[in-house]
């Protein structure tokens, strides 16, 4: 005997007029004589998913920085890996991007680019015989600036830009040293172990410590000045920064910060467990909004950036 099966002709059908639908044609991207400026460009995206969810974040900055608030920028070192230094310097110059916070790896790389132009290693051809990472300026003369900035009772960031701004032949490569000029807080949270600076012979834990303490006072001041509307945009860390945010949000919090009805965002290349809950997720739970955008770095924030350059003139 064959198996049951379901008689088709016994379901019912409703008429298509009828039905609730996610996507319209007015909903459609639009399509440009020659070439648009960036705006007109964003503006035509299609208003659906990750396009609008572009368009929301650069609204969210633009009115932000309208009203005074801060807008906020955590990245990986792979951000600057990417060569995207020279947007990043230009909105500090519009002040655009009020805060930046950099994992250790990325004061490294921003050093050796204000040193020698260049950065990031074969690291699959040093580990082979040991050489790694164990280059003698980079981890001497980080150390130095760090050491000499805590000794002034700086912060890891700011030591590390300033140093920059006094020794380096290339400061104009460096993010650190053109916030440290402009004075706008640039902060580097260090995990030990992580980096290749500490492997160097003159690695100084309670230095390194010492300093990445003092930023992390300072980005909680930054995180209590983001209520009603300040933006957090964490771009390719995928377990310091958004650790780091979520421990900033609770202290402010605590010491009665509201640090409530904010924007935060998480740009990078795949979905990850901790940006989504310590940076979309619970500091919005309340209040807020949050965007996800899936992207390469390179693409996503050059995109972002020259969007917003744009909108506000």
């Amino acid at each position: 005997m064959p198996f049951p099966q379901i008689d088709l002709a016994k379901g019912t059908t409703r008429a298509l007029a009828g039905r609730p639908n996610k996507v319209s044609t007015a909903l459609f991207a639009r399509c440009h004589d020659g070439v648009p400026r960036i705006d007109a460009f964003v503006d035509g995206l299609p208003r659906l998913l990750a396009a609008d969810g572009l368009r929301g974040l650069i609204e969210a900055i633009c009115t932000a920085r309208s009203r005074g608030r801060p807008v906020a920028l955590a990245m990986g070192a792979h951000v600057l890996k990417t060569g995207l230094t020279p947007l990043l310097i230009k909105a500090v110059e519009r002040r655009v991007i009020t805060a930046f916070a950099l994992n250790s790896a990325g004061s490294i790389h921003d050093y050796e680019l204000s040193l020698i132009g260049a950065t990031s290693e074969d690291v699959a051809v040093a580990i082979e015989d040991g050489s790694f990472g164990m280059w003698e300026e980079t981890g001497a003369n980080l150390h130095r600036a760090v050491r000499e900035g805590v000794a002034a009772g700086l912060g890891y960031g700011e030591a590390v830009g300033r140093y920059i701004l006094d020794h380096s032949p290339h400061p104009e490569y460096s993010l650190l040293a053109h916030c440290a000029e402009a004075q706008i807080p640039a902060t580097v949270h260090a995990a030990i172990g992580t980096d290749i600076i500490h492997m160097h012979p003159a690695m100084d834990g309670a230095v390194i410590g010492a300093a990445s303490f003092t930023d992390f006072k300072i980005l909680a001041h930054v995180v209590s000045e983001l209520d009603g509307g300040g933006v957090w945009i964490n771009c390719g860390s995928s377990v310091i920064l958004p650790e780091v945010f979520l421990k900033a949000v609770t202290l402010c919090r605590n010491q009665g910060f509201p640090v409530a009805e904010i924007v935060t965002a998480n740009l990078d290349m795949i979905r990850h467990y901790r940006p989504h809950e310590n940076v979309l997720a619970r500091p919005t739970s309340s209040g807020g909004r949050s965007y996800e955008l899936v992207g390469h770095h390179e693409i996503m924030v050059p995109l972002l950036l020259e969007a917003v350059f744009a909108r506000i003139g």
